[in-house]
């Protein structure tokens, strides 16, 4: 019988980006079935980690710092380490003007894809929009274009993202994940009680999926 893998994700965070191109190798290669659950880091963030929000505020203008600073220096090393992680896995992923961005229509768009089979198509292509085009994904505009490109209807996207459905199930994921330890994106499970955060960790899962 194969493992179960959940992953629990916000597109507004490039180490997401990361685990999501990455992960999927590591599902091919377990075969394990999948569940992707789409949440607002935001909201995870306000509610248990919200010195880590603040930080996310920060990062932009710590780019500025002087060389001495600790805060300059450690911005500095994130654009290394995020450029070097990049270059590993091929991605293109810049730093938008805009962040950290409100996400949380494309979020919800990523339920109304689920219900056409196109979640991982789509949430690549919201990736790909914001961390490679450098696009606000928070504008109406940007989601519709994204939808076309993966075939969506783009009335349908922009209509239910307003709905107090996908409000509701959107918020019933986050809140599920703060419930179940999680404090971050992307955070991912393997049979429901192992918990894995972050990017770095896919080799653990991956060994967990095959143990």
């Amino acid at each position: 019988m194969s493992r179960r893998l959940e992953l629990f994700f916000d597109c507004s965070s490039p180490w997401t980006y990361l685990a999501f191109h990455r992960v999927q190798g590591v599902i091919r290669e377990t075969g394990c079935e999948v569940s992707w659950r789409p949440i607002l880091v935001g909201g995870v963030f306000n509610a248990v980690n919200r010195g880590l929000y603040e930080n996310r505020s920060r990062l932009a203008s710590a780019l500025g710092e002087d060389d001495a600073s600790g805060a300059g220096r450690k911005a500095r090393y994130y654009v290394k380490d995020l450029a070097d992680w990049a270059r590993f896995t091929g991605l293109r992923i810049g730093q938008p003007p805009v962040f950290p961005v409100n996400s949380v229509r494309a979020m919800r768009g990523c339920l109304v894809a689920e219900e056409h089979g196109s979640l991982v198509p789509f949430a690549r292509a919201v990736f790909e929009a914001y961390w490679g085009e450098l696009q606000d994904i928070s504008q109406p505009e940007v989601l519709a274009r994204i939808a076309e490109r993966v075939g969506l209807d783009r009335d349908e996207i922009l209509g239910k993202t307003e709905s107090p459905e996908y409000k509701q199930r959107l918020r019933a994921n986050t809140d599920e994940l703060i419930e179940r330890g999680g404090f971050g994106s992307p955070t991912m499970f393997v049979d429901r009680d192992e918990m894995y955060f972050g990017n770095d960790r896919l080799d653990l899962v991956r060994a967990a999926l095959l143990r």
